[in-house]
């Protein structure tokens, strides 16, 4: 029955039906992986934590900044950062293990969660990035 169906047009059905199942997957990613790696400090709602840990939402840095994030979710950050006129001086881990797929989907997300307008990132872009950093010290 199912190869009648295939032979009668079904076949662009089936592969739209696969692709859904397989990018659904992957939509709510850095989602889930914001949850996991940065909720802990940043909250839910990407809202910070007083004047100890910047927002995400709504956070002028994440512009400001852009090159230079995927290595501030690899290798952390230790110093100053000025965020939406206030001055944070805090300590971020890092998070070695993140692929550079993993902090494509969290930037992504970050960039598009809680009202963000920024532009969003591709893998290479990422990598780049990622590339560039690997002989700093995270500051």
């Amino acid at each position: 029955m199912i190869s009648r169906w295939l032979r009668l047009g079904g076949t662009a059905v089936l592969l739209g039906v696969l692709a859904t199942g397989c990018f659904t997957e992957r939509k709510n990613e850095g989602a889930r992986l914001y949850k996991q790696t940065c909720a802990n400090c940043h909250g839910e709602q990407g809202q910070g934590l007083r004047r100890l840990i910047p927002p995400l939402a709504g956070a002028d840095y994440l512009k400001q900044h852009r090159a230079e994030l995927p290595c501030l979710i690899r290798r952390g950050y230790k110093g100053q950062m000025i965020v939406n006129g206030v001055d944070y001086n805090q300590v971020m881990p890092g998070n070695e293990p993140l692929t550079d797929s993993q902090i494509t989907n969290i930037l992504n997300y970050i960039q598009t969660a809680w009202g963000n307008k920024g532009e969003v990132y591709t893998i290479r872009e990422v990598s780049q990035q990622l590339g560039a950093c690997n002989g700093s010290d995270g500051q």
